[in-house]
């Protein structure tokens, strides 16, 4: 290899490894905020009260529907142990790599990531939990979600959905538990609980609602 060959090769991959560490660098602190602003939706969230909703044994399958950077996927790890296993489903690419790397770094080896489709989330069979959080209303079109969702739970397998209550002044990014009551009956789902008042007055002033599905 001539001088100028080596001194290209050379140059590139010096560019490569500080590509690599600036990107490297880049998700570090993304991960970092991430974990802090958590720390914070923590306190009223209700994260333990949603898990015990779920009704979740060691070894389960337990499903994370538009799962977003893991909030609930790690918590929920620990809860199925390492016999059992986490699906993470959402349908941008980013925010998987993000949980990836944090399962990972965690050792979180029970988690699978999952890139589905907006109407169909590939979910496996013989699933015992699905969980949809602050993602409902960001369905485009519910019922075929949903019946993927109920053909892959097991018989007596949960479905829990909570999500922003509607504002008078504007119904963005919400959804109200009428209307999801509504379209699990379609579904077949039956409802066990249903909290309407579930979390008041988050951080932004927000309501939050809870309801509680079952596959017959």
């Amino acid at each position: 290899m001539s001088y100028r060959a080596k001194l290209f090769v050379f140059v590139l991959g010096a560019l490569a490894v500080l590509v690599a560490f600036h990107v490297g660098s880049s998700a570090l602190d993304t991960i970092s905020r991430l974990n802090a602003i958590e720390a914070e939706r923590d306190d009223w969230q209700r994260p333990a009260a949603v898990i015990q909703a779920l009704d979740l044994r060691r070894d389960d399958v337990v499903v994370d529907l538009g799962c977003g950077s893991g909030y609930f996927t790690l918590k929920l790890s620990s809860q199925v142990g390492e016999r059992g296993r986490v699906i993470a489903e959402d349908i941008r690419r980013l925010p998987l790599a993000f949980l990836w790397f944090r399962a990972a770094e965690r050792g979180e080896h029970n988690v699978r990531v999952v890139l589905g489709k907006p109407a169909d989330p590939l979910l496996p069979p013989r699933v015992n939990a699905v969980l949809i959080s602050n993602t409902y209303h960001e369905f485009t079109d519910a019922r075929p979600i949903l019946v993927h969702v109920y053909q892959a739970l097991v018989p007596g397998g949960r479905l829990v959905v909570v999500d922003r209550q509607p504002k008078p002044q504007t119904s963005e990014h919400e959804i109200s538990p009428d209307r999801v009551e509504g379209d699990l009956h379609q579904v077949n789902f039956e409802i066990v609980s249903r909290q309407d008042r579930f979390i008041q007055n988050d951080s932004y002033g927000e309501n939050w609602w809870l309801i509680v599905a079952q596959k017959p």
